[in-house]
């Protein structure tokens, strides 16, 4: 297109977005060459790696740079993007999660916040292929119908056709959902959010707000738990698109090293093993293990030396306070070691003394021709470093390694774990005898609900001597991924309705200080465990110290498809408002009956046209867990999964197959009402008759 013939608006833009992307240029090729010169020392090894994170944020930050601007009413600009830059010390482009392009999210036409006009501009790597401005001034009509910022932008992304991955919204978020990414991080936030309202994406956006303002929580890294691997891989190009590299993602079945889930579960099991009870029948156990207060007789050359029980109750007490089982046994033992010395030495100072008394003019005439002598050589006091030499020789001591072994035992998490759970005895001080009969039933490989119980106990029991090495790497995020015992500066918790007591437990001990923001909607809850609202999901761990938050707009589901939801919603028993629909995809619901034995063949003919209808876009059937098997056999590579593992995912178009099936599974109704709200289009039902 000939320059003259493209509007204004664009050739302005263009021409920032030329020299914003020759500034990303030249910053990038200056990095790459400090990257490959050889770090001298350590400063400047770690001085290249805060390099190479720039480097990687300016690398990705290529597509849609520049995504926006402000006018103000005192006649300046800022424009908007992906990262900041400078160009001779001056502000060229302000990234999207400082302070000064908050208006750009937040700025209405009723509070214009200074503001006359929001342009979001839209390109395709280096070309700028479209513009929209919005007047924010006081005129009636101005805030858009919906009440949305940057209507035609947001509409026209959320129109756009489905990868199967999803993208960042750093263009789009809505003044709910910044509030959200904004805010502090002193402790928990929960937000409520149903179905499309933007909770994933407003917590990961919230990772890169939180990372960039708070540099030193880079230095700890941030935990993302999500609810799947197939979620994790959903969402796993958000935050490196937005820069972000020190972030874990996992699921609570993967979050303890080295420890697999091997097996399925009853639900009946799942909630009895999820409750928050089990954190104090494992401080019982592991507390009885501990040896109490008496006397130990030990052997050392030959002789047997008394501690007093005393000494020892003083030693116990002090080895013990604050500290795991296997630290207090290594604070045990070498106050044992010492008590140990002491007792030799005064006895050695005891037998000299008794022959002093026969025979000091034979040791006043060693003491007088010996040269070179030491005081112990003649009163049989031991010098400090003779004293220092003692204590070695018993730490080291193999005899004595065996005794303290015999005294406290080192133990392993797993073994003790699998005993506690037939130990009926013990099982019986919380449960009910149906219930102890369920937990000890239950075969031998781990489940989904042991992993919080291990992680618990191994957190009570600590690292023993000798443990692996702490894993290396160049980045904070492969450094903490290998430490079960890793603190972060952050923690986000993804559909975290579903987590059990033990497993928000167990969320929470990898971030003392609570800095945490959990998203998910309570209405899709289909875990085992029995809560209904969030104070009960969470009172057994966080108590009333929580925040709420709630995100009431459905962005994602056409209002056609979210009009299906309320009656779900109260068969489900939701007191719950279902969250307002902003968009109508114009295309109905339908819905065809069919025999259980057309059901493969006329599921496989729906999905063909579907795909046809949304093609380069993406369509996802969900059905009952009992009819996956015969579906994926004619479905081949088609997203086919059960209500619970749709949850979070989203697609163009869906097919729900057998919908009174899935309302009859356990929950089910709230599965129902998951299973309806994935599509960004179209919903197609298969009922069988």
């Amino acid at each position: 297109m000939h320059r003259n013939s493209v509007p204004t608006s664009f050739i302005e833009e263009q021409d920032f977005l030329d020299a914003a992307m020759a500034r990303r240029d030249s910053l990038t090729a200056h990095l790459r060459a400090e990257l490959e010169l050889d770090a001298a020392d350590a400063v400047e090894l770690g001085r290249q790696r805060m390099l190479r994170r720039q480097y990687e944020e300016l690398r990705r930050a290529g597509e849609g740079l520049v995504f926006g601007r402000l006018d103000a009413t005192d006649g300046s600009t800022l424009h908007i993007g992906r990262i900041g830059l400078h160009s001779d010390d001056e502000p060229l482009l302000v990234d999207w999660r400082a302070p000064a392009a908050r208006p750009f999210y937040t700025a209405t036409a009723v509070e214009p916040q200074g503001q006359k006009r929001r342009r979001h501009i839209r390109t395709t790597g280096s070309v700028v292929v479209g513009v929209d401005d919005e007047p924010l001034s006081a005129t009636p009509g101005h805030d858009g119908d919906l009440g949305l910022v940057g209507e035609g932008a947001l509409l026209a992304a959320l129109d756009q056709r489905r990868t199967g991955h999803m993208t960042t919204a750093i263009s789009t978020l809505q003044r709910e959902q910044d509030d959200i990414v904004r805010a502090d991080a002193t402790g928990p936030l929960i937000v409520q959010g149903g179905p499309g309202t933007g909770k994933t994406v407003v917590a990961l956006h919230r990772v890169a707000y939180l990372l960039f303002t708070y540099r030193q929580m880079a230095d700890r890294a941030v935990l993302v738990l999500g609810p799947s691997p197939r979620f994790l891989d959903y969402i796993g190009q958000v935050l490196p698109a937005l820069g972000e590299t020190a972030v874990v993602a996992a699921t609570c079945d993967t979050l303890l090293p080295g420890v697999t889930v091997e097996r399925a579960e009853s639900r009946t099991a799942a909630e009895i093993k999820g409750r928050a009870l089990w954190q104090g029948i494992l401080e019982r156990r592991v507390a009885a293990l501990t040896p109490g207060p008496r006397e130990l007789k030990m052997r050392w050359d030959g002789d047997f030396h008394v501690i007093p029980a005393t000494a020892v109750a003083q030693a116990l007490t002090s080895a013990t306070q604050g500290r795991s089982y296997h630290r207090a046994r290594a604070v045990f033992a070498e106050q044992l070691h010492q008590l140990l010395a002491d007792a030799i030495a005064e006895q050695r100072e005891t037998l000299m003394e008794e022959m002093e008394r026969g025979y000091e003019d034979i040791l006043s005439r060693i003491a007088d021709t010996s040269t070179g002598a030491s005081r112990s050589d003649v009163d049989g006091l031991l010098s400090e470093e003779e004293l220092e030499e003692l204590r070695e020789r018993i730490a080291d001591n193999a005899t004595i390694a065996r005794f303290v072994e015999s005294l406290w035992p080192t133990l392993d998490p797993g073994t003790l774990l699998r005993e506690i759970l037939v130990d009926t005895e013990l099982l019986a001080t919380e449960l009910t005898p149906a219930e102890v009969a369920t937990v000890t039933a239950e075969p031998a490989p781990w489940a989904s609900s042991d992993i919080p119980l291990l992680d618990a106990l191994a957190e009570l029991l600590g690292e023993r001597d000798g443990e692996q090495p702490r894993p290396q790497g160049e980045f904070t995020a492969d450094r903490a991924r290998g430490q079960r015992d890793w603190v972060y500066g952050h923690v986000v918790v993804d559909e975290a309705q579903e987590l059990s007591e033990m497993q928000w437990r167990m969320a929470l001990r990898r971030c003392p200080s609570r800095s945490v923001t959990a998203v998910g909607d309570i209405d899709q809850a289909e875990a085992a465990h029995r809560h209904t609202s969030w104070a009960q999901a969470v009172r057994a761990v966080l108590g009333d110290r929580w925040t709420a938050a709630e995100l009431t707009i459905c962005y994602r589901t056409p209002s056609e498809v979210m009009e299906l939801t309320g009656p779900v919603l109260a068969l489900a028993g939701s007191h719950n408002t279902p969250p307002r629909a902003v968009r109508s995809s114009g295309v109905l619901p339908w819905q065809l009956a069919v025999t259980a034995a057309d059901l493969p063949g006329v599921a496989a003919q729906a999905v063909q046209e579907l795909q046809q209808r949304w093609e380069g876009g993406t369509v996802g059937v969900i059905a009952p867990a009992s009819r996956i098997p015969e579906l994926r056999a004619v479905l081949g590579d088609v997203p086919l999964m059960t209500a619970t593992q749709s949850k979070g995912l989203e697609w163009d178009a869906t097919l729900l197959i057998d919908a009174d099936g899935i309302s009859a599974e356990p929950r089910g109704h709230n599965g129902l009402y998951v299973a309806l709200t994935r599509c960004t289009q179209e919903l197609g039902r298969l009922t069988v008759s």
